[in-house]
């Protein structure tokens, strides 16, 4: 297959994805469909080597994660973290209910390895999936490889509907006492991601020396900084070159070395996410019919069993810092998912709750922060420092 060819149809495949979740409303998620796809391909016409011939090698896949966990670090805000303070604590719960039933009950019906590499794509997103699909495949755990993947995959199906469940049940609480004029809706945050400062140390450059070269630079220096100290730091104690480039990238950009998103900055970001997400699918070349068959206990077993962890840590915290149920199990749900799609589902739900523009504003106020935030602190963060630690842990 010729390169070009092998590329075009990898991103037909991903467009395909985001029309059909886009007319479904992200009901219908677009990993879902992309997955379809690419095993109707895998299993019909496709070589299986289409990524590679279609560029896509394995160095220049962690050069992508590289870049991109490190671009995530710059999305820290930590007077919003400040703010939402019961938002990251509840979140927080609900990825911790997650392990403590996993690794309690589900180890009485899955194995070790099973839950290690099942766990961190559960409560994160792409970047934790690659890491143990990855971390799987190293270890000669073919299935579970692909286990990781199928979990990120499905996760959304499950995430998606209780999260808008959720919603609607705030929001109508949210107004019911408005139209009662007894809700003071909280101010909202403001936020300028949209357009942020400078980074204060090139704050004085030209704007015409301030390219898209320059940003890249400068975040390929705080990556290689990251994996150098992982390196430096190996003879000692290891740790995760992943990790660091979250925290290297938060605190670069707190000492004004980084902008925020640095890699949309620079127009680079939907390809990196392009690359990340066809290396992710091309584990699916190692499903066979008789191995998802052999999956599916355990798929639905973690995301099960997950969920129910997640849903009564989040509902015991939730009580205890005077949140309501349904918004503490909504927020906690974004670690199937993570944003856009916290986002998207959020704005969904106002929409259909109301058309006036006072209540819209209400309730934007009230959900939108939390859920963003938590959305954040599940699969920005906390699941890639997870991913680093449970790799370690695949015997």
């Amino acid at each position: 297959m010729p390169q070009l060819l092998a590329f075009t149809l990898l991103a037909l495949i991903l467009w395909i994805g985001d029309i059909v979740s886009t007319r479904a409303r992200s009901w219908l998620p677009s990993v879902f469909v992309c997955a379809l796809l690419f095993l109707a391909g895998y299993w019909t016409f496709f070589p299986e080597d289409i990524v590679q011939t279609a560029g896509f090698q394995t160095p220049i896949v962690f050069l992508a994660m590289y870049l991109l966990i490190t671009n995530m670090g710059t999305l820290l805000s930590v007077e919003e973290l400040g703010r939402q303070w019961r938002t990251v604590v509840i979140a927080l719960s609900g990825i911790g209910g997650i392990l403590a039933l996993l690794f309690t009950v589900g180890l009485t019906v899955l194995d070790w390895q099973t839950i290690v590499v099942g766990a961190p794509p559960l409560v994160g997103g792409v970047v934790a999936s690659l890491i143990m699909s990855q971390a799987a495949a190293d270890a000669g755990l073919q299935a579970l490889s692909v286990l990781a993947i199928l979990i990120y995959v499905m996760q959304g199906f499950a995430g998606y509907p209780l999260t808008a469940i959720m919603l609607k049940r705030e929001g109508r609480r949210v107004l019911a006492a408005h139209r009662a004029s007894d809700w003071h809706a909280p101010a909202m945050a403001t936020e300028t991601a949209e357009a942020p400062l400078p980074p204060r140390l090139f704050a004085s450059m030209p704007a015409a020396y301030d390219t898209a070269y320059f940003k890249m630079l400068r975040l390929g220096a705080v990556a290689f900084a990251a994996w150098g100290t992982s390196a430096l730091a190996a003879p000692v104690v290891t740790l995760s070159p992943f990790v660091l480039c979250l925290v290297f990238g938060v605190v670069a950009t707190s000492v004004g070395f980084l902008e925020r998103e640095p890699l949309r900055k620079a127009n680079a970001f939907g390809f990196t996410v392009l690359i990340l997400m066809v290396f992710i699918f091309d584990g699916l070349k190692r499903a066979t019919p008789e191995m998802l068959g052999q999956l599916i206990v355990p798929l639905v077993a973690i995301i099960g069993i997950g969920l129910l962890g997640m849903y009564l840590a989040s509902w015991i915290v939730g009580r205890l810092l005077g949140v309501t149920p349904a918004m503490a199990f909504a927020c906690s749900l974004t670690a199937l998912y993570g944003f856009p799609a916290d986002y998207i589902i959020t704005k969904d739900v106002i929409d259909t709750l109301t058309d006036d523009a006072a209540e819209r504003e209400a309730l934007t106020a009230h959900l939108l922060p939390p859920m963003l935030v938590a959305g954040f602190v599940t699969v920005t963060m906390v699941s890639v420092v997870l991913a680093g630690i449970f790799v370690g842990m695949i015997a």
